[in-house]
C-alpha cells in the first residue's frame, strides 16, 4: 500500500489512515488513488468484515487539496470513492476537523465517530465552489433540512456535540480517542456474519426513498445470496452446538 494510506489489521477489521498530515490530509491524486485501492482491498478480502477510516496528525481531512486542484485539476480516484464508498461497513473516526471534502469522505462512510470539539462543515461556497462530493444530498439525509441548508449556505461548521444530537455522529469520543472508539464499534460489527452485515448495509442505503414494494424487489437478490451462503449454514449450526460461529465470508 502507498505511503499515502497507512493500514493496520485487527482481526476482521482493517484500519485505514489518510497520511498527509502536512497538508491536513487533503486529497491529491496520490491519496485519492491510494484510498480507492485500499477500499478495494477491504471489499475483496473475505477475512475482513468492516473498516475504520481515520486521519494522521490529529485531523481527519480538509477535503480536496486546493493547491493541487489549481495545477492538476480534480484528484484522481477521489470521486470514485465519494460515489461508491465501500461495499462493507466503513466507520469514519474523526479528530480535529472534517471540512469540505473531508466531511464528504465521512458522509461516504456508514457511521461517524467524532471526538468532542471536532468541527464538521461544508464551507466550499466561501471558496467559490459548492460541496460537489455528495455533501449537498447526503447531509440532508443525516441532519434536518434546516441544519443542512444553513451549513451549506453560510459555510459555518457545527461541532461534534451538536452533530451527535442531530444523528450525524453515531458516537462521541474524548479527544484523541475517536479511532479507538471506532475500532471498538467495528469489532462489535465484525462479530456478526460478514455477508449478512454487508447486505444489511446495502439494503438500508439503497432503499432510502423507495416504496415498500420497490424495497422488496431490491432486497431479493441480497436475500438469495446471503441465505444460501456457507455462513448462513454456519450460524444456525453454531447456535445448535452452543459455540461461537466461525465466519468465512462465503
Amino acid at each position: 500500500m502507498a505511503d499515502e494510506i497507512l493500514t493496520e489489521t485487527h482481526g476482521r477489521v482493517r484500519v485505514l489512515t489518510l497520511n498527509r498530515p502536512e497538508a491536513r490530509n487533503s486529497v491529491n491524486s496520490a491519496l485519492g488513488e491510494a484510498l480507492t485501492a485500499a477500499i478495494a482491498e477491504l471489499d475483496e478480502d473475505d477475512a475482513l468484515t468492516a473498516g475504520v477510516l481515520t486521519g494522521a496528525g490529529g485531523g481527519f481531512s480538509a477535503g480536496m487539496d486546493l493547491k493541487a486542484f489549481a495545477t492538476e485539476g480534480p484528484p484522481k480516484g477521489f470521486n470514485e470513492f465519494l460515489q461508491g464508498g465501500a461495499q462493507k461497513p466503513l466507520i469514519a473516526a474523526v479528530e480535529g476537523f472534517a471540512l469540505a471534502g473531508g466531511l464528504e469522505i465521512a458522509l461516504a462512510c456508514d457511521l461517524i465517530v467524532a471526538a468532542r470539539g471536532v468541527k464538521l462543515g461544508i464551507p466550499e461556497v466561501n471558496k467559490g465552489l459548492f460541496a460537489a462530493g455528495g455533501g449537498l444530498f447526503r447531509l440532508p439525509n443525516r441532519v434536518p433540512y434546516g441544519v443542512a441548508m444553513e451549513m451549506a449556505l453560510t459555510s459555518d461548521p457545527i461541532l461534534a456535540e451538536e452533530a451527535k444530537e442531530w444523528g450525524l455522529v453515531a458516537r462521541l469520543a474524548e479527544p484523541g480517542q475517536a479511532a479507538a472508539v471506532a475500532l471498538e464499534l467495528a469489532e462489535r460489527i465484525a462479530r456478526n456474519a460478514p455477508l449478512a452485515v454487508a447486505a444489511s448495509k446495502q439494503i438500508i442505503r439503497q432503499t432510502r426513498g423507495l416504496t415498500e414494494k420497490d424495497s422488496w424487489v431490491m432486497q431479493a437478490p441480497q436475500m438469495a445470496r446471503v441465505f444460501t451462503s456457507e455462513d448462513a449454514k454456519e450460524g444456525p449450526r453454531a447456535f445448535a452446538e452452543k459455540r461461537a460461529p466461525k465466519w468465512t465470508g462465503r
